[in-house]
């Protein structure tokens, strides 16, 4: 009888291991709609490249002022009800984004999104420290992190074919609808879960009482540092291939896809490096740290190979190399925080540090279409998100715990 209640244990573990993965694909399929569409959207709009950089940081006003009180809220109440409201309120916004007639639409739609999508990672995080063992936590973070890679991949690739063939309009409607369908066999599954494991039996900290933290300030810092490469590449490859190397919009789907396809499969292979390391004895966020490291100064290389890279093939391979690396961040960033936040506070952790972290998005988008208008280039912009992840190296190595 135990045994079969570890099999039935293991079984809801995968189920809700794929659903989450599921649902982050989902994510960042919405979330990245408006980059696929930005080439067309952003004419028929009438958006400079500030403007586009500023509908896109509102998505990050609500996405990163929201997550800690979200992730404290999923510390008390069960985590799988909580997302699944906000992915169907993240799923109507996307949906209404369809019908966008200017500027302030827009941003408002985006502040909607941000807040729906806010509750994701936090209660992904909580759900995964509450039903997945220690042992294979890096591998459950690595599928999710697949999912992270794989949504701007699959978005990239169906939301090109849509676009070239029914307009930028025709990318939300069906994005949008599919993030609802998402949510039925959700419901269904997240009513099977132990409320005992969802509800700690211990109470979870205060939200101020984790803001005294220092680490968890160093973590959320560090993770802002990590995701401005990865908010750079995906927001904006697709509008420079087809601004500035020319590429068709045919072209610039396949290559796009290609380099976040890399990124899905490099997530997968990051994940079980660190557990097989974890294994032989290594130090878990030891481990997960130093992988940081090399992500980051790899990330470095990639970017500046994308921007020197003269030719198709060169432009290609470069793109390839950086998805590589970039797989690597989201995997061990989500990890580090929950080795530290410990099951009773994974969400309200990743919630603040989620928070933190998207000051990249906030800012980031901003800069970069600031310095292409200034500039009328992406080379500053590229050279900045290189300096941002050298930084970003510096402090895994050496003030990260």
């Amino acid at each position: 009888m135990h045994a079969q209640t570890d099999v039935q244990s293991r079984w809801l573990a995968t189920g809700l291991v794929g659903m989450l993965a599921l649902a982050v694909l989902l994510n960042f399929v919405d979330r990245g709609a408006i980059g696929i569409a930005a080439p067309l959207m952003s004419q028929a709009l009438g958006l400079s490249a500030t403007r586009f950089g500023f509908a896109v940081s509102a998505f990050f006003w609500t996405y990163g002022l929201t997550q800690p009180f979200i992730g404290v809220l999923a510390d008390r109440w069960p985590a799988g009800r909580v997302l699944a409201v906000s992915v169907a309120l993240w799923a109507v916004s996307t949906l209404l984004t369809s019908l966008t007639a200017g500027l302030a639409m827009l941003v408002v739609l985006r502040l909607m999104l941000g807040l729906g999508e806010a509750a994701l990672f936090p209660c992904t995080s909580k759900l995964i420290a509450a039903h997945v063992p220690p042992t294979r936590r890096g591998l459950a973070n690595a599928v999710v992190a697949v999912g992270l890679a794989l949504g701007p991949a699959l978005g990239t690739l169906a939301g090109g074919m849509i676009l070239a063939r029914h307009g930028w309009r025709m990318v939300f409607l069906w994005f949008g609808a599919a993030t609802l369908v998402w949510v039925v066999p959700w419901l269904v599954l997240q009513a099977r879960l132990p409320v005992a494991s969802v509800r700690a039996a211990d109470r979870p900290s205060r939200l101020a009482e984790l803001l005294a933290r220092r680490t968890l300030w160093t973590m959320g810092f560090a993770h802002a540092l990590a995701n401005y490469g990865f908010f750079f590449v995906s927001i904006w490859l697709p509008l420079y291939l087809v601004r500035s190397r020319g590429l068709p919009i045919p072209t610039m789907t396949l290559y796009a896809t290609a380099t976040y396809a890399a990124q899905a499969l490099a997530s997968l292979g990051w994940g079980q490096l660190a557990d097989v390391l974890v294994r032989r004895g290594g130090n878990p966020a030891t481990v997960k740290r130093r992988l940081c490291v090399v992500a980051e100064l790899g990330s470095v290389a990639g970017i500046a190979a994308i921007a020197l890279a003269h030719g198709p093939a060169q432009l290609f391979g470069a793109l390839i190399a950086t998805g590589l690396f970039l797989g690597c961040l989201p995997t061990m960033v989500y990890a580090l925080g929950q080795i530290h936040a410990g099951p009773r506070d994974a969400a309200g952790w990743i919630g603040v540090q989620n928070a933190i972290g998207s000051l990249s998005g906030i800012i980031g988008p901003v800069v970069t279409g600031i310095i292409v208008d200034a500039t009328g280039s992406f080379s500053g912009a590229f050279a900045f998100a290189g300096l941002v992840s050298a930084v970003g190296a510096v402090v895994f190595a050496t003030a990260v715990p």
